[in-house]
């Protein structure tokens, strides 16, 4: 081992010193100590992808990637030798293989975007993009050997949301007709910060965010005319729950679901785990019909309250489980155009909820409605499940034709990203 150690060291410094004939006639020895050996073997299909040998290259660096599977940097140098190949496709999966080795793996992102680009693809591409810049170290402190690559990017990203405006604003430029000043006002700024122009400056919306409403972590129940008689329904609804708990457990489904190579920040621990399920009965805007079917009081009870109604988006609707000894970290919602209610139906006790500042109890019965755009968490310390029924409402805030406003905008953009 130790021979091998010294090998490495002399390649390196040879590399280091622009020596590579000598470097490649020393990593040739460690692969005569070791033919497994992943940095020997990575480094000669360097050299030979140097000497235009692609063949050579693609198998040193395969048999590197056979021995170092998990290693990012191998993965994109066999991709950048299949694209020297002409094999897009190929290319592409090693791009792909590589971020799912680690999806923050900067110049995998980069590398996607411009093969993305160059294909004529400049809306995925300058998602990609995006997700680079945020990766990145500040620009003070970008890696020399990317800093091209990187304010390629920006530009790319910064032409995405020019098109972006001019898009929003030809599709809402209608609605502007029914609005007052102020409201008008609230719609360009919500506009620009749509296509990425401007950014929030109170709550946190991933999707849509209505810039000017008032960050009120939680609502009054008292100004809701339905929360009343959807409070009088808890123990029709509590039984439907316990049924399907006992009898459709397959309808219940991991609420985190992200693919492989998703940056996951917080949502790695609840990624694809049942510690946090949820059984729909309105998915995205749409019914899941057999759902309510199984749960015909509740979906009486939801009917009457009125939901918020996005397109693509909105009514969600759906019992919410959190298993004994479960944290959903801090986080932030979709949109702030709509208020999240939860009607608690089992809660024992140590189960905690947060929303901004304000921590509070579920207690069974008694509804909280709170803007989720504000950073939330939840907890449940105790050794039970603990399960609330989830909704969407329209955010009291919002008048008729800003609740139209959010609709437009809304499609416009599935309208805008379904042309990627």
């Amino acid at each position: 081992m130790s021979d091998i150690q010294t090998l490495v060291a002399a390649a390196t410094s040879a590399v280091n010193q622009g020596r590579w004939d000598q470097a490649e006639a020393v990593w040739a020895q460690v692969l005569a100590l070791d033919p497994r050996h992943p940095q020997a073997l990575y480094s000669l299909g360097v050299h030979a992808f140097k000497r235009g040998q692609l063949g050579q290259a693609l198998h040193s660096l395969q048999a590197a990637h056979a021995s170092a599977p998990g290693d990012p940097a191998v993965l994109l140098a066999i991709s950048v030798v299949l694209r020297e190949q002409g094999d897009d496709g190929g290319e592409l999966r090693a791009i792909e293989a590589a971020l799912a080795a680690d999806p923050y793996f900067l110049p995998a992102l980069l590398a996607k975007a411009a093969h993305l680009e160059a294909r004529g693809l400049p809306k995925p591409a300058a998602a990609v993009y995006r997700n680079a810049l945020k990766a990145a170290p500040p620009e003070p402190h970008w890696p020399p050997a990317l800093r091209s690559q990187l304010l390629l990017g920006r530009a790319c990203v910064e032409r995405h949301s020019a098109e972006l405006a001019n898009f929003l604003s030809a599709r809402t430029d209608a609605g502007f007709n029914a609005l007052t000043p102020s409201e008008a006002e609230r719609w360009r700024e919500a506009i620009a910060i749509q296509s990425g122009q401007s950014q929030p400056y109170r709550s946190v919306s991933s999707q849509q965010y209505v810039p000017r409403l008032p960050a009120i972590p939680f609502y009054e129940r008292s100004a809701f005319a339905w929360v009343e008689a959807l409070e009088a329904r808890t123990e029709a609804i509590t039984a439907e729950l316990r049924a399907v708990l006992d009898q459709h457990q397959a309808g219940f489904q991991p609420y985190v679901a992200y693919q492989p190579g998703t940056p996951l920040n917080q949502w790695q621990e609840l990624n694809h785990s049942k510690r946090w399920s949820s059984y729909f009965l309105w998915n995205n805007g749409q019914p899941v019909t057999e759902h309510l079917e199984r749960c015909p009081e509740t979906a009486k009870a939801l009917a009457a309250v009125g939901l918020a109604d996005i397109a693509g988006q909105c009514p969600n609707a759906m019992f919410s489980v959190l298993a004994p000894h479960t944290h959903i970290p801090p986080h932030h919602g979709e949109t702030n155009a709509r208020l999240v209610v939860h009607l608690p139906l089992i809660v024992p006790d140590k189960c905690t909820y947060r929303v901004g500042f304000e921590h509070r109890r579920w207690n069974v019965g008694e509804t909280l409605i709170f803007d989720d755009s504000i950073e939330h968490e939840a907890r449940n310390d105790s050794a039970e499940l603990r399960v609330v029924m989830i909704f969407d409402v329209w955010n009291p805030l919002l008048s008729p034709a800003e609740r139209g406003m959010v609709k437009t905008m809304s499609a416009a953009m599935r309208e805008f990203q379904g042309r990627a």
